[in-house]
């Protein structure tokens, strides 16, 4: 029902395919009904349809084309069927085309709307559920899982009507002509329902699994493929290859026991179908040879009409089987869907503090009861650069996450000139800051959009360089081929280390946020590029408020003042200077890193 929502804004193109399919579906019956008159002048019998029932079928006949039929001599008679059964096949396909259209048209436009949906639903949700889920699993869900779940309510959907439509159609055709064959030839719908209800149940838990181990395989490739030179560095490419053999096995498991059971239900309806085929000849011949109730004519359009009956009854006998893959892929569409966006902001909007940024008792906590951040009393003066050290896991990346409110604080609170940051609105909140991270994500764009990503139409070409230029960029993106529109490919591996960690800072000089997180920029960069990227955050730093996070403590020295965390507490807090005196955690750590073994 959920996803019925997804055809309302293609309702009138549904409608159209169903009504065109009715179309199709007469114009189909009608030439089967001219079979009739076709062996009446080919044969010369000139028998007439028996029965009460088979006056309606000749007054039909009678009053769409009679008059046409009826044109004298056999043989004009035998053309002019010919005629019309050639333009009812004619109309017909012009209608299948005309309704398989209008069924695709939908089926692309629910796909489109349902991918899109689960994609804007994935920029809504807060940073910890990506850290819990795979890669591969959102690429699955993004991608497989809604062109599955598509056809649950659009061309599946749109073809069983058709089906149903057609049968019925079928079946009125055929009670007209002989009701007591008619129910010999529906028999097998309520013992095919019995047959298959069993493996229904079965299915919808079989593909679920088996879109499960899709999404494990795509994992295990997208892993693979970022981190190939550490696969190569380390010989590790046989144990890759067993890693993503033992999963394909599953998945090929998985996939080979579901399909098994969903081939099962044609099968089994072939079968039935053949036994009521079989039985129809031989109460039909009966009928003619012997009772004499059915004319020959009569039984052979019988037998043709319930021969095409047969497609159409497998088909929708076939539907529910084929129902349980999109039902399986709608349930982990909606699992996404159904995940908790970010908590709202408030109503207003933020603007650069002019007091202190103040963490007021914070405490944070990812799993309850395991606090990684607890008690944190802090205030930050504008313009000051703090910065945060402290072992591994002592809460360093937490700390800053709270500022932009990637993570919200479980209890305390953090407040900008006075305001609880809860009470502004995210886009504002966020517009404050510029973040400049060890790992500076480079998309598959050209260097322009890299800079000005997120809104490459805001700045002009002069600010962009002025930008690349604080950032001692310039140099290097005047080297390549195509200069600022030169892409950069995929994760900028046409880039440096130190090259693309300059592109980071030119995207933040842009920005020109009054507040600055930087995590560990400067690390894991050769002497050079270090160099060149420190005096451009000597720049950039210059009269905004600075959060450092930072290992090598080097490089926060200089630092207005020094945070030490460790276990999540606040231990320390002063300048290097105080901090090396007192001979605490920080002197531990800094002696750590420079005094030489013996």
């Amino acid at each position: 029902m959920r996803l019925l929502g997804y055809l309302r804004p293609f309702i009138g193109l549904f409608l159209l395919s169903t009504v065109l399919t009715v179309i199709m579906t007469g114009l189909d019956v009608f030439s089967l009904v001219l079979v009739i008159p076709l062996l009446q002048n080919l044969f010369g019998t000139g028998t007439a349809l028996t029965g009460p029932q088979a006056t309606i079928l000749e007054r039909a006949l009678d009053f769409v084309a009679g008059g046409f039929i009826d044109a004298g001599s056999p043989l004009e008679s035998l053309r002019n069927v010919c005629l019309l059964v050639l333009g009812a096949i004619v109309l017909k396909n012009a209608a299948l085309v005309g309704s398989r259209w209008a069924a695709l048209s939908v089926r692309e436009g629910v796909e489109r709307d349902m991918r899109e949906d689960v994609y804007n639903h994935l920029q809504l949700l807060p940073l910890s559920y990506f850290g819990q889920t795979k890669v591969g699993q959102l690429l699955t869900r993004v991608l497989t899982d809604t062109r599955a779940a598509r056809d649950a309510i659009s061309y599946g959907l749109a073809d069983v009507i058709r089906k149903i439509v057609t049968a019925l159609v079928y079946t009125v055709v055929l009670l007209l002509t002989s009701w007591q064959l008619t129910i010999v030839a529906l028999a097998m719908v309520p013992v095919l329902a019995v047959v298959l209800a069993p493996l229904l149940k079965r299915l919808r838990t079989g593909f679920r699994d088996a879109l499960d181990k899709q999404g494990e395989l795509l994992s295990v490739l997208q892993e693979n493929v970022s981190g190939i030179r550490l696969v190569k560095s380390f010989g590790a490419e046989d144990h890759e290859r067993r890693r993503f053999a033992a999963i394909s096995e599953l998945y090929r498991r998985r996939n080979l026991k579901t399909s098994v059971l969903s081939d099962l239900a044609s099968p089994l309806s072939e079968t039935l179908s053949s036994v009521v085929a079989l039985g129809l000849v031989w109460i039909g011949a009966w009928m003619v040879l012997g009772e004499g109730s059915l004319t020959a004519e009569q039984f052979l359009f019988f037998v043709t009409v319930a021969l095409q009956l047969i497609s159409p009854l497998k088909a929708i006998a076939d539907y529910p089987a084929k129902l349980q893959l999109s039902m399986a892929a709608a349930d982990r569409f909606y699992e996404i869907l159904d995940v908790p966006i970010e908590p709202p902001g408030g109503s207003i909007t933020a603007a650069v503090p002019t007091r202190d940024i103040r963490f007021e008792d914070v405490s944070f906590e990812y799993e309850p009861g395991s606090p990684v951040l607890e008690g944190i009393e802090v205030e930050v003066r504008p313009g000051e650069v703090l910065a945060i050290v402290g072992p591994s896991g002592a809460g360093k990346t937490t700390f800053v996450d709270l500022l932009p409110r990637f993570i919200d604080a479980t209890s305390g609170g953090i407040t900008l000139d006075g305001v609880d940051i809860r009470e502004f609105t995210l886009s504002s909140l966020r517009e404050l800051f510029g973040v400049v991270s060890q790992e500076t994500v480079i998309f598959h764009d050209t260097v322009r959009r890299n800079i000005a990503y997120g809104d490459p139409d805001r700045w002009t070409d002069e600010e962009l360089r002025a930008a690349a230029r604080a950032a001692n960029a310039e140099e290097f993106i005047d080297d390549l081929p195509e200069g600022y529109e030169t892409v950069l490919g995929d994760r900028g591996v046409r880039l440096s280390g130190g090259q693309r960690q300059r592109i980071g800072l030119a995207r933040a000089i842009l920005r020109d946020p009054p507040i600055l997180i930087l995590d560990e920029a400067t690390s894991s960069l050769d002497t050079e590029s270090e160099l060149l990227i420190q005096r451009a955050l000597d720049r950039l730093l210059t009269g905004r408020t600075v959060f450092v996070i930072a290992h090598r403590l080097s490089t926060v020295r200089g630092a207005d003042r020094i945070l030490v965390l460790e276990n999540g507490r606040m231990v320390e807090s002063g300048t290097h200077a105080e901090l090396y005196d007192c001979g605490g955690t920080y002197r531990r750590l800094y002696d750590l890193q420079f005094t030489q073994p013996d």
